[in-house]
């Protein structure tokens, strides 16, 4: 497994600070709320302010790109973070829904032309899940945010905004 992250750019200019919508599945909130809780860091760390109705709660993974597409589409937003986790279990639920989940925020982002940042875990094992939330800076809720920043100020670099 490789361990290079990806840097964001020291610098991002915007003319104004882009609007974010934070989506977080409910379930398995004990790691979801950590993915949110460092998404919300790294953007207090780029001045980049967050309001309280921006961050909505979803029942679960499945329902993110339903919940992404709308959000993208109302205008209000510049980009949209998901932040999901879903654990194999026993059975090929965890296959439908990491795969339904996966190609529907794709889907969304390509029809809404808005980034939608893919911040869901698949993890096998909870202990995997939970490594992957943790408050560092490893935190995959930081690394979704970061990316979903990123491709805004490149679509208005490659738009001329």
């Amino acid at each position: 497994m490789s361990t290079n992250i990806p840097s964001t750019p020291a610098r991002l200019d915007f003319a104004h600070p882009p609007r974010i919508a934070i989506v977080v599945s409910r379930f398995n909130e004990n790691v979801t709320h950590g993915l949110r809780d460092g998404a919300v860091a790294w953007l207090g760390e780029h001045d980049i302010a967050l309001r309280a109705e921006d961050i909505l709660y979803a029942p679960g993974a499945y329902e993110l790109p339903l919940l992404a597409q709308t959000l993208a589409r109302t205008g209000r937003y510049d980009g949209v973070v998901c932040l999901g986790c879903v654990i194999k279990g026993d059975t090929a639920h965890f296959e439908f829904i990491s795969l339904g989940a996966t190609i529907g925020l794709q889907q969304a982002a390509l029809s809404t032309e808005v980034p939608i940042a893919f911040g869901v875990l698949t993890t096998y094992t909870d202990e995997q899940a939970v490594v992957r939330s943790r408050d560092d800076v490893h935190n995959k809720g930081r690394e979704a945010v970061a990316a979903c920043v990123e491709s805004i100020a490149l679509l208005h670099k490659i738009r001329g905004c």
